[in-house]
C-alpha cells in the first residue's frame, strides 16, 4: 500500500490542515472549532514528526489516537447538531486512523510481503 516514500505523513500533514482549518468554511461553536483546529495540527505534526525522523514510531501511534479522538469528538465534545463540522470528524478521523494502522512498522512489512515481486 504505501512504500518507503512515507506517503503516508504527508496525507497525514494535508489531513491535519483541511481539519484545522475546515471551522474557516464550516458552521461551528466553540467545542467543535476548537476540537478541529487543536486536533488538526496533532495530526498534521505526526506526519511532520514522521517526515522529518521516520525512525520514530510512536508518531504513528499517536496519529492513529488523534484519528480515533477525532471520530469520536462531536459526540464526546456535543457538536452532533453541526452536521458540517461532525462530518468532517468522523471521515477524516477514519482516514487518519486507517493511514495510521498502515504506517506501523509491522502493517507496512506485512504489507510489503503481500505485493507482487517481479
Amino acid at each position: 500500500m504505501f512504500t518507503n516514500s512515507r506517503a503516508q505523513d504527508f496525507l497525514a500533514v494535508v489531513l491535519g490542515a483541511f481539519t484545522a482549518l475546515s471551522p474557516l468554511w464550516l458552521d461551528t461553536n466553540d467545542n467543535a472549532r476548537w476540537t478541529l483546529i487543536v486536533l488538526g495540527v496533532l495530526i498534521a505534526a505526526t506526519g511532520l514528526i514522521q517526515m522529518a525522523r521516520d525512525d520514530l514510531t510512536v508518531a504513528d501511534y499517536a496519529m492513529g489516537v488523534f484519528g480515533v479522538l477525532l471520530f469520536i469528538s462531536p459526540w464526546a465534545m456535543d457538536f452532533t447538531a453541526f452536521s458540517g463540522a461532525s462530518w468532517t470528524a468522523w471521515v477524516v478521523g477514519v482516514v487518519t486512523a486507517v493511514v495510521a494502522v498502515a504506517a506501523l512498522p509491522a502493517m507496512n512489512q506485512r504489507l510489503h510481503n503481500m505485493a507482487p515481486h517481479h
